[in-house]
């Protein structure tokens, strides 16, 4: 942790993890074990800020972390001035072949610093508001002109986005309309042209006439609508997309021919990244080591294979952090209390009493706390951490805070019951009745 941290912030994270959620915000105060990873990532974002591209395959074990790195990532990368968006990959509502439901799903949950999901209206908005000022800055034109300003400004869309029309010009033309809607106080028409852009169905005719374009976002659009959406991200200031697509493990569990879609359409990705066709993207992909290793999974396609292949023989301390695949290895006992740890003292910034938070929960009942839980999800320490950073905010944190006299050690027995778990802390579950602490 560095700097100062805000109360705000500070209780943001504290209420989320209270409900047993990932905060969407302030994971860099209690990032454990991600230091090694940062420089490179560092590194990374500022190619992709000067217009190059990256890549990065995370795989680790369910609990090891990988939803907790994106989420950290994205923040760095919003630090870095660039949008971001998380698309969770799935059989029936974001299948990987179907990238025109990719590109939606990217759309919806599309954000930058400054706004959250949907931000591809504000994005477009300010796009055309950087053309009007860039137009304004020549010298060339009046600002009281709004005849000559709008078609200053046509030429100028129509020169940025010359290289997507060529592959995609009913992106420019979409554009074009959303404008001209704006300009004629038509705000419905407008709306739905967004709508459109953004991947989305069942757009009105009317609409789509105004702007000269037809039908619905396909399959082989989608590739030429996200050059497209990088370009406008480019000229409104973020130099770039950090686009995760989370769970992509999910492939193993299609029908043979769907699988095989869907890892041809990543392929089909890493190759255009590659090629050069998406400058200003840094994609990163997360699964299971199953999925990566497994013939279910990446090595059912053996050209996807050769570009994620990474050597993991070695001991993991001595993995790169540059290598196309990152290996999260998870938690154990140690590192689980020491997050335990660190949330505790961010909890004491915003507690009545800091000094009694951080001596009656002192470090060797985290330890105690942290080998309770474990043990109630049948040892295994990767299912672990929301359970125990649930239990120890809501539960311990909460109570000692609140109550003067509450000691933990006296007053509290941990209780793990099924309805609390989602699926796969249920499955390793080994009972829910009550544990006793073995306190010193």
């Amino acid at each position: 942790m560095t700097g100062p941290v805000s109360e705000a912030r500070r209780r943001e994270v504290i209420a989320a993890l209270r409900r047993g959620t990932v905060p969407q915000a302030g994971l860099d105060l209690f990032a454990v074990g991600l230091d090694r990873f940062a420089p490179a990532m560092d590194e990374d974002l500022a190619t992709v800020a000067k217009g190059g591209a990256a890549f990065h395959a995370v795989r680790g074990e369910y609990g090891s972390g990988k939803t907790f790195f994106s989420r950290w990532l994205s923040e760095k990368a919003k630090r870095s001035g660039l949008a971001t968006s998380e698309v969770q990959i799935s059989e029936t509502e974001t299948p990987l072949h179907r990238l025109e439901t990719v590109y939606r799903r990217l759309t919806e949950r599309l954000s930058t610093a400054t706004h959250r999901p949907s931000a591809l209206g504000p994005v477009v908005d300010s796009w055309f508001y950087t053309l009007e000022e860039e137009v304004l800055d020549a010298g060339e034109v009046d600002e009281d002109d709004d005849t000559a300003l709008s078609a200053a400004v046509d030429v100028l869309l129509e020169q940025r986005l010359a290289e997507v029309a060529r592959t995609t010009p009913a992106f420019a033309a979409a554009l074009r309309g959303y404008r001209q809607a704006r300009v004629n106080g038509d705000p419905a028409t407008a709306e739905a042209l967004i709508a459109w852009l953004g991947g989305q169905k069942s757009v009105a005719a009317s609409a789509r006439r105004t702007a000269g374009v037809r039908g619905d976002l396909d399959h082989f659009a989608a590739l030429g609508f996200l050059q497209g959406l990088l370009t406008v991200l480019r000229d409104c200031g973020h130099p770039g997309l950090l686009l995760v697509l989370d769970e992509i493990e999910t492939l193993q569990r299609v029908r043979g021919d769907v699988r095989e879609k869907g890892l041809n359409a990543l392929r089909q990705l890493l190759d255009e990244i590659d090629a050069g066709r998406f400058p200003g993207l840094f994609l990163v992909i997360t699964g299971t080591p199953a999925f990566f290793d497994g013939q279910q999974g990446v090595q059912r396609l053996p050209p996807l294979a050769q570009r994620l292949a990474t050597d993991f023989t070695t001991d993991p301390r001595f993995d790169s952090p540059r290598a196309v695949q990152l290996r999260l290895p998870g938690f154990d006992l140690d590192r689980l209390t020491e997050l335990g740890r660190a949330v505790r003292d961010l909890y004491a910034g915003v507690a009545r009493n800091a000094g009694r938070i951080t001596s009656t929960v002192d470090d060797a009942y985290l330890g105690v706390l942290a080998a309770a839980v474990t043990g109630e999800l049948g040892g295994r320490v990767g299912v672990a951490p929301r359970v125990f950073l649930r239990k120890l905010v809501a539960e311990v944190l909460d109570r000692v805070d609140e109550h003067p006299d509450f000691d933990p050690r006296v007053h509290y027995a941990l209780t793990v019951t099924s309805a609390e778990l989602n699926e796969v802390e249920r499955n390793a579950s080994a009972s829910a009745g009550d544990v006793e602490l073995d306190l010193p």
